[in-house]
């Protein structure tokens, strides 16, 4: 291979290098804390303007929570072209070349507006979601149903291991009655193939934090079809396995929703709550609401943001800070907790 040739390779080889793999093990940061960026709901037609920010963010990973284009089509060679667009967008280009990235999906990439288990081009949109996501072709996502899987970053005692689910491959058919959605009490969102894997991954786990990764917000109950309460039994038994697996510092992280906010949830086997970081409108928002969210802590943001959450580690505590940043990297929102070094919460 002559120099040419490795130059014209070399941004194509530096997008494997950022694939994200399935149960992928990335190693630990030298430095004495690890930085999560994330986001959702990105229209790949409109202005991106927060990939700068995002960079000045110096995270070591960059997760996707869904929408991470706008497709709202059944067509593969479309759905195809959009994430080629995005791809070559410059912003997320450069991204792409300086930080590792994985993500999952949502509706309007998995197929089209609220979409589940009942779309007809699943089986393709997710080799093609895999492919924007720059997972080889050998890897085991590729062949199971849906694209769950872990990404593990970091090791021994700084190691975040990070459940990516999917919450539209096996997700049953929202219920309505005279334009009105209503709670499908017997629903499911995950598929028994995906709640096993997940209780094996939190199972007896030693990573010191785990995020949990939803494209739909987990812990508000309002606006039912944006979120897992259009499911109750399904919200229920995802908590409840929480519960009895007990993994150390649990974060749920979210998007869908068009705008920012951090919830929180009392669950039995903590001392202290369990948050949800919801970032969601990278290139448009919607304006926020004082209702929909029993668990919301502090406002709700209407503004384009991404989120960061921000983990310090030291010998005799764990140091999480959770935050909702705009445009020129302004923090937006912030929640900083501290626990010790038996993962409760000072």
């Amino acid at each position: 291979m002559n120099r040419i040739t490795l130059y014209l390779l070399l941004p194509i080889i530096g997008l494997f290098l950022s694939a994200s793999l399935s149960g992928f093990i990335s190693e630990a940061p030298k430095k004495d804390h690890t930085r999560i960026a994330f986001g959702s709901c990105n229209n790949q037609n409109e202005a991106q303007p927060l990939w700068p920010s995002v960079l000045e963010s110096d995270p070591d990973l960059w997760l996707w929570l869904g929408d991470n284009i706008y497709a709202d089509t059944q067509d593969t060679a479309r759905l195809r072209s959009m994430y080629q667009q995005q791809l070559q967008n410059s912003g997320y280009s450069k991204l792409l070349k300086k930080v590792p990235v994985t993500g999952i999906w949502d509706d309007h990439d998995f197929g089209y507006d609220n979409a589940g288990k009942e779309s007809a081009i699943k089986v393709y949109s997710q080799q093609l979601f895999l492919d924007f996501m720059n997972v080889p072709k050998d890897d085991s996502v590729r062949t199971q149903q849906g694209i769950y899987r872990t990404y593990t970053l970091g090791k021994g005692d700084k190691k975040v291991k990070i459940l990516l689910l999917d919450v539209r491959y096996f997700r049953d058919k929202l219920k309505t009655m005279q334009g009105l959605y209503l709670r499908n009490n017997t629903g499911d969102v995950l598929g028994e193939a995906q709640w096993k894997w997940l209780e094996k991954e939190l199972t007896n786990s030693d990573a010191r934090v785990h995020i949990i990764a939803s494209g739909l917000q987990i812990l508000p109950t309002g606006m039912v079809y944006t979120n897992w309460s259009a499911f109750p039994g399904a919200r229920k038994r995802l908590l409840t396995l929480l519960e009895k697996t007990k993994p150390a510092i649990p974060v749920l992280l979210s998007g869908d929703r068009h705008v920012g906010e951090l919830s929180k949830i009392e669950l039995k086997g903590y001392t202290s709550p369990v948050y949800e970081i919801t970032s969601s409108g990278m290139t448009h928002f919607r304006q926020p609401k004082k209702s929909g969210n029993i668990f919301r802590v502090g406002e709700q943001i209407g503004a384009l943001n991404f989120g960061v959450l921000d983990i310090e580690w030291e010998k005799d505590k764990t140091i999480l800070t959770m935050q909702v940043k705009g445009l020129e990297n302004k923090t937006l929102l912030e929640k900083k907790i501290e626990y010790d070094k038996e993962q409760q919460a000072l």
